[in-house]
C-alpha cells in the first residue's frame, strides 16, 4: 500500500520558518517526481514546488520562489520542504505528491498557520 506521510506543519510568526517532511512508503521515491502542493481555505489546491528524480532541477511557484526550497533524500524515501520568510498567505494544508505519467499520489496534509 502506498503512502505519503507530511510531518512538521505547525503555528509560526510572520518571518519564521518550518521544514515539512513527506515520507514514501510503498513506493520508491526515486522514480517519482515528488511535488508540493498547498490549498488555502476556500481556495483551490496549488503547485507550490517540484524537484526532479535526481534532485538535480527543481521548480518553484512565483509566490515561493527565493523563500521555499525543495529538496529529496532518496536513501530516506523521503522529500523536504524548508520554508524560510513566511508570510501570512502561505497559511494553508500543504500536501505531498508524487507522480510518474498518469499515476498520482497524494498525501493527506499539514497544516501551517502563519500569523501576522
Amino acid at each position: 500500500q502506498v503512502q505519503l506521510v507530511e510531518s512538521g506543519g505547525g503555528f509560526v510568526q510572520a518571518g519564521g520558518s518550518l521544514r515539512l517532511s513527506c515520507a514514501a512508503s510503498g513506493l520508491t521515491l526515486s522514480r517519482y517526481t515528488p511535488c508540493w502542493f498547498r490549498q488555502a481555505p476556500g481556495k483551490e489546491r496549488e503547485f507550490v514546488a517540484a524537484i526532479s528524480w535526481s534532485g538535480g532541477s527543481s521548480d518553484y511557484a512565483d509566490s515561493v520562489k527565493g523563500r521555499f526550497t525543495i529538496s529529496r533524500d532518496n536513501a530516506k524515501n523521503t522529500v523536504y520542504l524548508q520554508m524560510n520568510s513566511l508570510k501570512p498567505e502561505d497559511t494553508a494544508v500543504y500536501y505531498c505528491n508524487a507522480r510518474q505519467g498518469a499515476v498520482n499520489y497524494w498525501g493527506k496534509g499539514t497544516l501551517v498557520t502563519v500569523s501576522s
